[in-house]
């Protein structure tokens, strides 16, 4: 005990010095809190400041990822430092030409900087938002800051990653104007090829893509099974997952293996010479559909017509409810209108999609359509990123059994 009191006075004159009331502190949230609180405090004080920005294009998605930054402990007392919504100031001049300019000093800071490419909340084009973003990191890097992230919850051009009929490679080229601007790391949700990432060399560029699937996995826990009687008795009865093409049976298989379901593959034929063109459709199942839930899982919807035709066709199988399941809503014309006539004709109950793409406008077209926020998520990764902290687990396989069992054993305690 005698070693014990110089270490509590070292401890209490510690606690004077951050002007705490050392007494008042641990009475409200316990020794433990207070450990955990001052050690904060000391990796604060040697972490690197950053700031977290965006385009026009996102700047409510970053909103909502700096409200979410701000709840962890960690970087409690830094709210106003993280928050640079109007750190960029964006002209555009009569000849269509823009210009980026930073409105405060940010040398030596990391900046988080989310964009987008895709439909967006501004009403911004693909190309123009394209622009403005490879203006900003210009302006960024000219400014000296320490790091530039950017952080593209869906990448446009994510599907022109490779070489045909002597075509461009509009992934690539994305990528390297990024990165030879001065970008070192860049972040997405869910890219369409896992190849896609070997495109930045890693000694000099970093590149996470995070698979948003799991977002939707633990939303249909929540929001549909929610306990594991009913994962074991109903979900891996009645439910199955089924893949839009052979391409994608590895996302389908996923949530099959996830939830204990069984998979559903569908195999179609496309007319290469024509785009978004499909010929005819064959379901591969090792169980009779009738009478189950289906679920259609997809990185994204574009023009839907691919899903389309699926749904026509599983429909003659004569299942209980057909819906999708989809990170991306692109929703290109004519999507809306394939999908509304869908829901009309009682084919298409319900689709589930990320907001990795603004869609909120279309839940009047699409009765079923449901919205996860992934702005969590996001505020998840750049903990990670500035802390320097493992992403493993958020890249690890989702599964459903025990992800409920750990619910309620965590109900059962409160």
């Amino acid at each position: 005990m005698r070693g014990a009191f110089p270490k509590l006075k070292i401890f209490y004159h510690f606690i004077k010095i951050l002007s705490i009331d050392y007494y008042i502190f641990v009475k409200q949230f316990g020794f433990y809190s207070s450990i955990v609180y001052i050690t904060n405090i000391m990796h604060n004080n040697n972490m690197n400041p950053f700031t977290v920005c965006a385009t026009r294009s996102m700047r409510n998605y970053a909103s909502e990822v700096t409200k979410c930054l701000s709840e962890y402990l960690c970087f409690s007392k830094m709210t106003g430092q993280i928050n640079g919504l109007d750190l960029l100031n964006i002209d555009i001049f009569a000849d269509g030409e823009l210009e980026v300019s930073v409105n405060t000093s940010i040398r030596g800071k990391d900046v988080v900087l989310f964009s987008s490419s895709a439909r967006n909340e501004a009403g911004i084009s693909v190309t123009e938002a394209k622009m403005e973003l490879y203006n900003a990191v210009d302006a960024l890097v000219r400014c000296q800051a320490n790091r530039v992230i950017i952080f593209e919850p869906f990448i446009s051009c994510s599907r022109s990653d490779r070489t045909t009929r002597r075509s461009s490679v509009g992934l690539w080229v994305h990528l390297k104007t990024l990165t030879s601007l001065g970008a070192v790391h860049v972040v997405t949700f869910q890219l369409h090829s896992d190849k896609s990432k070997t495109m930045l060399d890693p000694a000099f560029y970093a590149i996470d893509d995070i698979p948003a699937l799991t977002l939707l996995e633990k939303y249909l826990c929540d929001k549909y099974i929610k306990t594991k009687d009913t994962l074991e008795n109903e979900v891996r009865n009645n439910w199955a997952f089924c893949s839009v093409d052979a391409g994608g049976e590895k996302l389908a298989r996923g949530f099959a293996n996830s939830f204990g379901a069984p998979l559903v593959v569908a195999h179609k034929q496309r007319d290469y010479s024509k785009p978004n063109s499909i010929e005819s459709i064959n379901i591969l199942s090792a169980e009779p559909v009738e009478g189950k839930n289906l679920w259609i899982v997809d990185d994204m919807v574009d023009t839907a017509g691919s899903v389309e035709k699926l749904i026509r066709a599983l429909a003659h199988l004569n299942p209980k409810e057909i819906n999708i399941i989809s990170v991306h809503a692109i929703f290109s014309p004519p999507s809306i209108e394939r999908l509304e006539a869908l829901s009309k004709e009682g084919l298409l109950n319900r689709m589930i999609v990320t907001d990795t793409v603004c869609c909120s406008s279309y839940k009047e077209n699409i009765p079923g359509l449901e919205i996860v926020q992934s702005s969590e998520l996001a505020a998840q990764i750049i903990k990670a990123i500035i802390n320097n902290e493992s992403m493993s687990k958020l890249l690890r396989p989702f599964d459903a059994g025990i992800y409920l069992s750990s619910k309620t054993n965590d109900t059962n305690k409160k």
